[in-house]
């Protein structure tokens, strides 16, 4: 008998694309499918990013790069958040990765082990736990919250933190909910963990510039009293519709990117460089094309709120950011994990069961709103008809 390591054993795979192979098998049988499972934007990279890449793809760099990234992009993503939050950025304290997943999956290797605790958002994007659970930590979930439109209590997660806790993650805005944390709350968070000198902070912000309504985007990059320990996470794949491409960043501590590098080394070398001079273009050059994708958006999301709140046994808080509505369907007397099962295999409709997300992601579902309108208005049509006929 072969004997495997029960740490990647017991892992689950990302529900998202589960979802995605039964629609894809669905879809190829000739059934019409409307996927709003997905997480990935529907529109081309911006064209001086492909003009940038097809140039490189001719004339290099061909070979192996730094582990942790070209100081081109790097210098660039450095000016590039520095200027964004009004804070001091060094080129060697950014490190380049294939996609934002790297990032939380080296932090939560850092920062696990035995004996140690790391705390996640429930309902999250799961992957966390799985990268929390293939670190021989022990993951802690802490709750986020339907009646704080998504959001968590500081204290109620201040409260979780024990002396094992190595690392607590955030995500803003969230995937699934599309929560955007307001600014009072991570100060009252990031005040408290000053009481919490040994906890590490993992900040995904992969969504940050897609934020819609309010005062706007806040980064944890904006309390200095964090900055020796926190690692921001960000990237090209949502922000420059890039997803396939396999682009990320970290914004380490100094002393922990020595650390950061064996391990790319061992894992993957350095991100190929075509990829990289893209990203170079795209951070470094005009945001028109981002502006227009999160116009287009905000359009979405309004029909899509609008639309499942007008469904029976349906309601919906209207997202604040990145590109999912999370409504909760519990009214409907279906099980959410049944019911975006039998939506798939009945109506042909592509959505993820908002427990793939965690415990306190039952009874609701994720809808991606990276889809057409009509596509979109199609699907709730369809949804309609099932609850009506159910």
């Amino acid at each position: 008998m072969l004997k495997l390591n029960p740490r990647i054993t017991g892992l689950q795979e990302e529900g998202a694309f589960a979802v995605l192979d039964r629609a894809l098998a669905l879809k190829a049988q000739g059934h019409p499918i409307i996927n709003l499972g997905i997480g990935q934007p529907d529109f081309p990279p911006p064209e001086h990013v492909l003009a940038a890449a097809e140039k490189a793809a001719r004339d290099g760099p061909h070979g192996y790069t730094s582990p942790i990234g070209m100081i081109e992009l790097r210098e660039a993503v450095a000016e590039h958040v520095g200027g964004r939050y009004d804070v001091d950025v060094h080129p060697d304290e950014v490190v380049i990765v294939p996609g934002g997943k790297v990032t939380f999956y080296f932090a939560c290797h850092l920062f696990g082990g035995i004996g140690s605790k790391i705390l996640y958002p429930d309902p999250g994007f799961s992957p966390y736990r799985e990268a929390i659970l293939s670190a021989g930590a022990q993951g802690c979930p802490y709750p986020i919250r339907e009646d704080r439109d998504f959001g968590f209590d500081p204290h109620e997660v201040l409260s979780l933190i024990t002396p094992e806790t190595s690392l607590i993650i955030l995500n803003s805005p969230a995937n699934p909910t599309g929560g955007v944390v307001d600014v009072a709350t991570l100060a009252a968070l990031a005040d408290g963990l000053e009481a919490h000198p040994h906890v590490a902070i993992l900040s995904d912000e992969i969504y940050s510039h897609l934020v819609f309504d309010g005062a706007g985007f806040a980064s944890l990059m904006q309390f200095p009293a964090l900055r020796s320990r926190l690692i921001l996470l960000d990237g090209w794949s949502k922000t420059f519709a890039m997803t396939g491409w396999r682009l990320g960043y970290g914004v380490w501590p100094k002393p922990l990117v020595e650390h950061v590098r064996k391990l790319i080394t061992v894992d993957h070398s350095c991100v190929n460089g075509v990829a990289q001079m893209a990203a170079l273009a795209a951070v470094s050059g005009p945001m028109n094309a981002v502006d227009r994708m999160r116009a287009k958006f905000a359009e979405r999301r309004r029909i899509v709120v609008d639309g499942l709140n007008d469904l029976p046994g349906i309601t919906c808080r209207m997202p604040g950011g990145a590109f999912y509505a999370f409504p909760n369907v519990v009214a409907t007397g279906i099980a959410s994990s049944e019911l975006a099962a039998r939506l798939l295999n009945e109506a042909y409709v592509a959505l993820i069961a908002g427990e793939s997300f965690g415990a306190n992601g039952a009874g609701f579902l994720r809808v991606s709103y990276a889809a057409g309108i009509a596509e979109i208005e199609e699907a709730l049509a369809r949804i309609r008809d099932f609850l009506i006929e159910k």
